[in-house]
């Protein structure tokens, strides 16, 4: 099929499912995955629990004889530097990578935090970040989160869960208040503090320093270890600088992933993908969403139809509580929270149709709000 074959920037879900769309639909073309990391690629959703929990150490996507029984070559260490569109290259410093079709699945990277002293905080993105806070949790007795997203929570809890005494701290009064809403927003943070990690809302961080982190409500928190769950860049920068189309950093694709440039596609992190049900550009950070999008960018490098409709959504376990969320990532006008059991569901809706479903324990109302987002059709109790 194609001379150059497949070349894939990216190693986490969105080039991995690339790679295996695309060899599921030709088997003699070349693959090859650059990839900036070290280690092979894994799965970073139990990064911030159970791996962080020292409940295992398992989390490759591949044991490493899967890519060259599948004909995947896998370079490791590989920062990609620049495109050039026009002849059909790739550059990892000065070598070359030539290419039929480009895939990027470049992912995006943390953020620093804004504030002195940012620099001490660890971070939590890749298998060497956890690793190293997994260790540093091993000596620890105390340790301050920063930041109440997913992540932040996640890592508080299972912080918490390891015995170590934790501050979780943020601007919001509770955690995703501004995304999800204050109902959901504090049932988050009873979970949180279910798991055994303090909340601290309504501060932001001053300073980082050897005595500790000091707040703008004037309190200092001593503590062993820093963790800054703040926020990432996509990394779009070799992207830009390539010419091809990009909008608040990130490439912008269609529903079949493809760029500004037709034989190079974009997915994950770093996309602005069209989806094909909503009509419209969504930027989604979403583990399952980045392979969805990968699947599809595999598919249509190897000549296949496919486009991007499924719903966006992801699950996440914070201490022993299962949290799922579809949605389409653009906001709610009402919501209305329902208990459900041991967990609750909260609808979310915009001109009378449902545009997203939190649920903690619920797992028939996260289907049903799948497939009512989807329809566009109202909510199934009544709204406020």
């Amino acid at each position: 099929m194609l001379e150059a074959g497949l070349v894939i920037v990216g190693s986490g879900p969105g080039g991995v499912a690339a790679a295996e769309s695309f060899r599921e639909h030709d088997s003699d073309s070349p693959v090859r995955i650059l990839t900036a990391d070290i280690d092979l690629p894994y799965a970073r959703p139990p990064l911030s629990k159970e791996f962080l929990r020292g409940e295992t150490d398992d989390v490759a996507l591949h044991p490493p004889q899967w890519f060259e029984e599948n004909g995947v070559e896998l370079v490791t260490g590989a920062a990609v530097d620049r495109i050039d569109l026009a002849g059909r290259v790739v550059y990892v410093g000065e070598r070359p990578h030539a290419f039929g079709r480009l895939i990027l699945a470049c992912g995006a990277s943390p953020t620093t935090p804004p504030f002195p002293g940012g620099e001490r905080a660890l971070q939590l993105r890749s298998l060497a970040d956890a690793t190293a806070l997994r260790k540093a949790a091993g000596g620890a007795d105390s340790a301050v989160v920063i930041g109440s997203g997913f992540i932040g929570c996640e890592a508080a809890a299972s912080l918490a869960m390891r015995g170590v005494a934790v501050t979780l701290v943020a601007p919001g009064r509770f955690p995703q208040q501004k995304r999800l809403g204050d109902e959901a927003g504090e049932r988050l943070r009873d979970l949180v503090s279910a798991a055994g990690a303090r909340h601290v809302g309504g501060v932001a961080v001053e300073e980082i320093s050897a005595a500790g982190v000091r707040l703008s409500d004037g309190v200092t928190i001593d503590c062993d270890l820093v963790l800054a769950a703040t926020g990432v860049a996509p990394q779009s920068r070799i992207a830009v600088e390539a010419g091809l189309q990009v909008r608040d950093s990130r490439i912008v694709v269609g529903a079949d992933m493809a760029t500004s440039h037709p034989d190079v596609y974009a997915v994950g992190d770093v996309a602005l993908a069209r989806h094909a049900i909503a009509g419209r550009h969504l930027a989604v950070e979403h583990w399952q969403d980045a392979a969805d999008q990968g699947t599809i960018a595999g598919a249509r490098a190897a000549g296949r139809d496919a486009e991007w409709d499924g719903v966006p959504g992801f699950w996440t376990t914070i201490g022993e509580a299962t949290v799922k969320y579809h949605a389409w990532g653009d906001g709610f006008r009402r919501c209305r929270l329902l208990e459900r059991g041991d967990g609750f569901t909260v609808w979310y809706d915009s001109g009378d149709e449902v545009v997203a479903v939190l649920t903690c324990n619920a797992d028939d109302d996260y289907d049903l709000g799948e497939r009512l987002i989807a329809e566009r059709r109202p909510a199934p109790v009544p709204m406020p």
